[in-house]
């Protein structure tokens, strides 16, 4: 059974961390600020995230589930995404269970150590059983918008 996301004071303190790092452009290659507009308050609401490149495109995984920037990013269809002084506006597309399978697997295998207990899945699981999991773990084809 996976384990459900809980916002600590720890998990507040890391994400501050990580922005620090993110602003300033250190860290990982994908590492992001993830803004998007709060669907319920209008206001702009930060968090790091980690993309990951499948197949020539770039994709958003919800490692959590339907965490509150899951739900602002489907009500908004548009993010920014900073790192150190460059940010660009995207548009997201919900993947299908179909389009987030290898989007998944190739997500835990970069990053199992982190988020590998909130998944029900190892790298090694058959398509079946990641396209069990594609609910629980939304996934955003990346775009940039036209003009």
């Amino acid at each position: 059974m996976a384990k459900t996301y809980r916002m600590t004071a720890f998990t507040r303190f890391g994400n501050t961390m990580s922005a620090a790092m993110i602003r300033l452009g250190i860290g990982p290659a994908g590492m992001r600020l993830l803004t998007v507009r709060g669907r319920k308050s209008g206001l702009p609401r930060t968090t790091p995230v980690n993309l990951v490149t499948h197949q020539g495109h770039r994709w958003l995984v919800a490692p959590y589930g339907d965490v509150a920037w899951v739900r602002n990013v489907r009500a908004a269809g548009e993010v920014g995404l900073r790192r150190a002084g460059t940010t660009e506006r995207c548009l997201a597309r919900e993947a299908t269970a179909g389009e987030a399978v290898p989007v998944l697997r190739s997500y835990l295998r970069q990053s199992r150590l982190v988020v590998g207990p909130y998944f029900d899945v190892t790298p090694s699981s058959p398509d079946a059983a990641f396209a069990a999991e594609a609910p629980r773990h939304p996934v955003f084809l990346l775009t940039t918008p036209p003009g």
